[in-house]
């Protein structure tokens, strides 16, 4: 097995300037900002960029990646006070309004939840989809989430919830009575 071998001091300052201003850049502009004025920014070449980060995605991963980590947290710890059915509901209106309260981060999850044949699986959609996986899993066991409903569908579902909040403006209002209509369709 290949030995990892750690950054030099000055790759690793390279880094984090890069992942700095990546943030901002993407709460400024949303996750379409520009990757040159990133680099330029951070005080390095766009080489240096796309040599830490190939790829757009993958830049976006590394800006939100303890976010989407939170997330998926907070789906335990809801469903350690909340019935299945009650805890999957909560935690798909805790993840639409991050959705729409973090830019960029919409389209990192709407990634993870493609079909998977051109996506690239990443750490933060394994981290989601695991969380979805457990909520799904405990609500049917329930008996109050339909059994044929994948985790998947769940979570494209509520990116489809986001997605039409934002149209209406954005409010956690929208988002509450989305999920409602939602999930009473998905009720078993």
């Amino acid at each position: 097995m290949a030995q990892v071998k750690p950054m030099r001091a000055d790759a690793r300052r390279n880094y984090e300037r890069l992942l700095q201003e990546a943030a901002v850049a993407f709460a400024e502009h949303g996750e379409g900002a520009s990757l040159d004025d990133i680099a330029k920014k951070a005080g390095v070449g766009s080489g240096t960029l796309y040599r830490h980060f190939p790829t757009r995605q993958a830049l976006l991963e590394a800006v939100y990646v303890d976010r989407i980590e939170a997330i998926a947290a907070r789906a335990d710890e809801i469903a350690a006070g909340l019935p299945p059915g009650e805890a999957l509901v909560e935690w798909l209106n805790e993840l639409s309004m991050s959705m729409i309260q973090v830019r960029g981060l919409k389209a990192l999850l709407g990634s993870a939840v493609t079909d998977g044949s051109s996506a690239v699986v990443t750490a933060c959609g394994v981290s989601v989809k695991g969380a979805a996986t457990r909520l799904v899993d405990a609500a049917q066991r329930e008996g109050t989430l339909r059994g044929d409903v994948l985790p998947i569908e769940v979570l494209r579902l509520a990116h489809g919830v986001a997605t039409a909040s934002e149209l209406a403006n954005g409010g956690s209002a929208h988002i509450r009575r989305y999920l409602s209509l939602l999930t009473e369709g998905l009720r078993a």
